[in-house]
């Protein structure tokens, strides 16, 4: 609507209250060249709907408008927004109400929520199509026609991108991710929203687990939906990992996140920065399993370890726990084997031994057999060369020859059973000593088994890995892990102190049963 020219009308009018919007055109259109408006007294109402006429006219076609929803409420099923701009400093430039009428409502709803997979609220940047509006009495707004939700994905995208962007650059993104995997979990602190689905499902398994006594889980609680999300989240882990180390002067095992259930639209609320850099930066490995298989949440790309389900997070502890009673089983096993290989090795070595004497004392038997017949033929010959040499003297001499040679003769057998003898004994003597030294070191062999120390209460202690056998107090440290191996199985255990020449090294951990 043009402006009317009636700079040269000088009496003032009062116009009659308009019936409506198209009588009260009439009017001004049949007076605009007989009037002017400066000098024309107007009803607030007929003012204002004549504002409301111009806006109409102007602004009758419909556009896209881009805008953050600040708040959003419904009665009747109608839904009221209160639409906002902001610049980068995040101060608010621009504001208007929205309205959304019932007979559209459902259907741009539900478009919204199929398409972005989450519901319409507050804080989101979306892309409305909006036709102008103003009441006399309520004022300007905007009705809305349609909301394009591929553009509010676009902006949650580029949110997300921008936190992944973040994280990467203080060196967060995969900092959980670095922390080894720990050995044994005993203790495992759970946060998840109370009464979950999925929190009774991981809630069940962890119970069958913990009656074992293999693992304790500590439960806290926190709401995964709504603004407020990420501020309880962070708490809830704050205090809970506060709880533990007061409780039990040390870190837990492991932090579990589940949310398990719920919409999935309400994954949006978990990317937060602040709770993702919470996440990443902790001590400990965390472990998430927000529910959820094609969806990411920046929680996911933190975590040391994902899971779609919080019931594959529980499977993944048993496994783990399966693994490491595997690992006990193999030690154990590999343990007795290399006992028995030792054992084998000393009998067959002591088996050795004792053929090795045996065939010595036969050897020098023989020798001693072969020189006492050597010795006896000797003395036979020369007797005999004696008696022929005797034979060819004079009968006088035979006689004393023959009573000589008797005598020689049994001189000489007194000599050879007196020196078999002596050789006999002497050879007895050697196989006796050395029946007893292998018996002995039999006896040694077999009082040595390691079966055998263990009954008789000793204990053998060895290093984490059961590679090596401890046996001075210059291979220990503290906070060092070791197995002490019993007759009837194996304790793991940690050093606290280790005294050498009356010196004590003092720590502050607490020895860990296996």
């Amino acid at each position: 609507m043009r402006k009317p020219n009636l700079s040269n009308v000088k009496q003032t009018k009062v116009l009659a209250p308009a019936k409506d919007l198209a009588t009260l055109e009439a009017e001004l259109a049949e007076q605009e060249n007989s009037l002017e408006l400066e000098d024309t007294v107007l009803r607030l109402s007929d003012y204002l709907s004549a504002v409301e006429m111009v806006i109409k006219q102007t602004f009758d076609h419909r556009v896209w408008v881009k805008a953050e929803i600040r708040n959003l409420s419904s009665k009747g099923g109608h839904y009221y927004f209160e639409l906002a701009e902001k610049d980068d400093d995040g101060k608010v430039v621009a504001s208007c109400r929205g309205n959304l009428w019932r007979f559209k409502a459902a259907r741009v709803l539900a478009k919204f929520e199929r398409a972005t997979g989450m519901p319409l609220d507050r804080d989101l940047t979306v892309l409305l199509k909006v036709s102008a509006g103003f009441h006399a009495q309520y004022g300007f707004s905007l009705t809305i026609e349609d909301i394009d939700p591929s553009y509010t994905l676009g902006d949650l995208a580029r949110q997300y991108a921008e936190m992944v962007d973040r994280l990467t650059g203080e060196g967060l993104l995969h900092l959980n991710q670095q922390l080894p995997t720990p050995f044994d979990i005993e203790h495992v602190l759970v946060v998840a929203p109370e009464k979950a689905a999925g929190l009774g499902d991981f809630q069940a398994d962890a119970d069958r687990l913990a009656s074992t006594g293999a693992c304790h889980f500590h439960y806290h609680n926190a709401t995964f939906q709504g603004n407020h999300a990420p501020s309880e989240i962070r708490q809830a882990i704050v205090s809970a990992q506060q709880q533990f180390q007061d409780t039990y002067q040390r870190l837990p095992d492991l932090l579990v996140i589940i949310r398990g259930g719920g919409a999935v639209g309400d994954l949006a609320y978990l990317n937060d920065y602040e709770l993702a850099a919470l996440v990443a930066e902790q001590p400990i490995p965390v472990w998430v399993g927000i529910g959820h298989e094609r969806d990411k949440v920046i929680l996911d790309e933190v975590a040391h370890t994902s899971f779609d389900t919080p019931s594959k997070v529980i499977a993944a502890i048993m496994a783990h726990l399966a693994q490491l009673v595997t690992q006990t089983l193999q030690y154990q096993a590999q343990i007795k084997q290399a006992a028995q290989r030792q054992l084998n090795m000393a009998e067959q070595q002591t088996s050795r031994q004792l053929s090795q004497i045996q065939s010595q004392t036969t050897g020098q038997l023989t020798a001693l057999q072969k020189d006492s017949d050597y010795a006896w033929r000797s003395i036979q010959q020369s007797a005999q060369r004696q008696v022929k040499q005797a034979a060819r003297l004079t009968s006088d001499l035979r006689a004393q020859t023959q009573s000589s040679a008797y005598q020689q003769l049994a001189i000489a057998a007194i000599y050879s059973q007196d020196y078999q003898k002596t050789v006999m004994q002497s050879a007895q003597q050697h196989v006796i000593q050395a029946q007893r030294n292998s018996e002995h070191l039999r006896d040694i062999v077999l009082l040595h088994r390691p079966s055998r120390v263990l009954k008789q209460g000793y204990t053998m202690l060895t290093d984490a890995k059961d590679k090596q056998i401890l046996t001075s107090s210059t291979q220990l440290y503290p906070e060092q892990t070791v197995h002490i191996v019993l007759k009837d199985g194996k304790a793991k255990a940690q050093i606290i102190d280790i005294k050498t020449n009356n010196k004590m090294t003092e720590s502050a951990e607490t020895p860990i049963e296996s």
